[in-house]
């Protein structure tokens, strides 16, 4: 994922404040940047990295919200506010059902929270921003392109993800904000989304609904998870062909390792 400072919004899409009825310099002040350092010998550090960057929002109470790989098996973190002060976290909780990840900041910060707002409210067509840490020059000008599930390859399922177009070149962690100026979503990948029938495609971000959050909320500030037995993991990629699943890719240590699954079967 591409470092804090290498990259910017083309002007042509960064957002204006006066095509938007809520303060949206007041808005994307919420918005930071988010550095990770895990442990080379972490269990996520061969796919995931030992270093990783990328954004957060800060939702009040000391908390930012954040997508969950950014800062898993995390031993520090550093979140650089927009007024310019850097300040540590403390990986607080995760859920991986959601993809969620809430970060405790170990310092004061005297910045304005985004309030959450309603994701199912949300439609299709709806102008909204994806905001990144860095003001206007790091955020888009975008609409929601469609709602619909989301299966990713590692076991992870959504019933309803929200797709904005046009994507944003450092998504992980970007604020959704809505026409009400209210945090709608948190940015997760950048998909590729072909048109049927032609040789064109365009690029896409998935969020993780901010519906999915209230639910287990108070949860994850108290325990650092759902409180409710885990979801059983397989540690198995796969991929549909011809209504089939094959085995892409098995990780290491994990369930289907330990039941000698290999790269290419059919299950």
């Amino acid at each position: 994922m591409p470092s804090l400072t290498e990259w910017k919004v083309p002007p042509a899409v960064q957002p204006r404040p006066d095509d938007y009825a809520y303060d949206l310099e007041r808005a994307l002040m919420s918005v930071v940047g988010l550095r990770a350092i895990v442990p080379s010998d972490g269990f996520t550090a061969e796919t995931l990295g030992v270093e990783r960057a990328g954004n957060g929002v800060l939702i009040g109470d000391g908390l930012v919200l954040t997508v969950g790989y950014l800062i898993t098996e995390a031993e520090t973190i550093w979140l650089h506010l927009g007024d310019g002060n850097v300040v540590q976290g403390h990986a607080l909780g995760q859920d991986n059902e959601t993809g969620f990840g809430l970060v405790q900041i170990l310092g004061r910060v005297d910045l304005p929270a985004l309030p959450l707002g309603v994701s199912a409210a949300a439609a299709v067509g709806d102008r909204i921003v994806v905001a990144g840490a860095g003001g206007r020059s790091r955020s888009l000008a975008g609409r929601i392109a469609a709602k619909q599930p989301f299966a990713g390859y590692w076991e992870y399922y959504l019933d309803e993800a929200i797709f904005t177009h046009p994507a944003h070149p450092n998504w992980g962690g970007t604020a959704l904000i809505s026409p009400k100026g209210e945090l709608i979503g948190i940015g997760s990948l950048q998909i590729e989304r072909a048109f049927e029938g032609e040789s064109k495609s365009e690029h896409l971000n998935m969020t993780i609904p901010i519906d999915l959050l209230k639910p287990i909320f108070d949860d994850l500030k108290t325990f650092g998870r759902v409180n409710k037995p885990a979801r059983p993991w397989l540690g198995l990629y796969t991929t549909e062909v011809e209504d089939r699943l094959v085995a892409v890719g098995i990780a290491a240590k994990g369930p289907a390792a330990r039941a000698e699954i290999k790269t290419g079967d059919m299950i």
